[in-house]
């Protein structure tokens, strides 16, 4: 009789969870809820019937009440992370200018996070407290609080500095997800942030992963920490014969042409002229990192190509010339006595003698 009430009691629980699942998706697309509430509910049911038709099986008991405590964590878990996707899925980061939405993202990933690690501390904190030697102990253990805690922070203060620091990050708003950084020498989009380490996506596909105290400790570029819109530049050394004027109403015809320009910023000028060269830098502008990194090759290649093209005269050269007819000066016996070498004054004059040496 058991067997049957408890049989009926799980499809039961199954058939509910089942049409509470459909509703769900029906307004939330989100799967994550059916199968920790199907474990919760066939564990519930079961513990339901046992406690209608007691059994003198204690072991059994024990082991289901356990199994219950860490499938209600699992559904609790399950249900806090479909509620933050419902919320995340209004705060669209495909956009433009997406900070804000780049911020909320971090924050409530990373509180996420934290909420489910402590739930799964207290799990396991209410499954001790089902062992009655655990409850014997307990007295002795609180006692103990403070000398425990001083220990578990020496010993863990790396990881509790990395945990405070995810935190920190957060609400910081110094990194965000999705944010361009300079990391290491390394250029990379913040891909994860977790309460212990960050995962930076390089441009070539690999991962760095650094500990999030690194952020708070470390100097780093981040290049989206306001807007996402950025300056470049380009530098050409070419020869002293450019027509600056005309490379320059080249670089704007170019850019107007390309759709990689965000129209704000077209700058062409001669920023050093020294020895042979002289030193063109053009400074461009473009809506994130990737398009700012195409636009600069674009626009280094096209004006490379131009001067090629059109002004081959002015690719960087050296010039030499051959100079005859120069008559060397010829030493003269009082040479040694040229006070030119420390001035034509009084002090100059005493210097000369004080280091023309030994009369001959």
């Amino acid at each position: 009789m058991l067997f049957v009430v408890m049989g009926c009691s799980v499809a039961f629980a199954l058939l509910v969870v089942e049409v509470v699942h459909r509703l769900v998706r029906r307004f939330t697309h989100s799967g994550r809820m059916y199968r920790p509430g199907q474990v919760f509910g066939a564990l519930l049911a079961a513990q339901i019937s046992l406690s209608v038709y007691p059994v003198d099986a204690p072991v059994v008991l024990h082991v289901l009440g356990i199994a219950l405590i860490l499938a209600g964590a699992w559904l609790l878990s399950a249900l806090i992370s479909t509620l933050v996707d419902i919320s995340l899925s209004r705060i669209r980061t495909d956009v433009t200018d997406n900070r804000h939405a780049r911020r909320v993202h971090t924050q409530v990933t990373l509180v996420r996070r934290l909420v489910l690690v402590v739930i799964g501390v207290l799990a396991v904190g209410a499954i001790l407290m089902t062992f009655p030697g655990a409850r014997a102990v307990g007295s002795t253990v609180l006692a103990s609080a403070a000398v425990i805690g001083a220990v578990a922070a020496f010993s863990a203060q790396s990881l509790l500095g990395n945990l405070i620091s995810g935190l920190q990050i957060a609400f910081s708003d110094a990194v965000r997800l999705d944010d361009v950084v300079v990391v290491e020498g390394e250029w990379g989009r913040v891909e994860d942030i977790t309460l212990t380490y960050v995962v930076l996506h390089l441009w070539d596909d690999r991962r760095l992963v650094l500990p999030t105290s690194y952020f708070l400790k470390t100097p780093f570029e981040n290049w989206t920490r306001t807007q996402s819109a950025l300056l470049g530049t380009v530098e050409l050394d070419l020869d002293w014969t450019v027509p600056v004027e005309a490379m320059r109403q080249e670089m704007r015809s170019m850019l107007e042409g390309s759709d990689l320009w965000d129209g704000r910023v077209s700058v062409l000028q001669v920023t050093q002229a020294t020895q042979g060269f002289v030193r063109v830098r053009a400074l461009v502008s473009a809506a994130d990192a990737g398009k700012l990194w195409d636009l600069r090759c674009l626009t280094r290649e096209h004006l490379v190509d131009w001067v090629h093209r059109r002004h081959a005269g002015s690719l960087p050269q050296v010039r030499t010339r051959a100079v005859t007819g120069v008559n060397k000066a010829q030493p003269t016996s009082d040479q040694h006595t040229d006070a030119r070498v420390f001035g034509e004054s009084a002090d100059g004059a005493l210097r000369e003698q004080a280091f023309a040496g030994p009369k001959q």
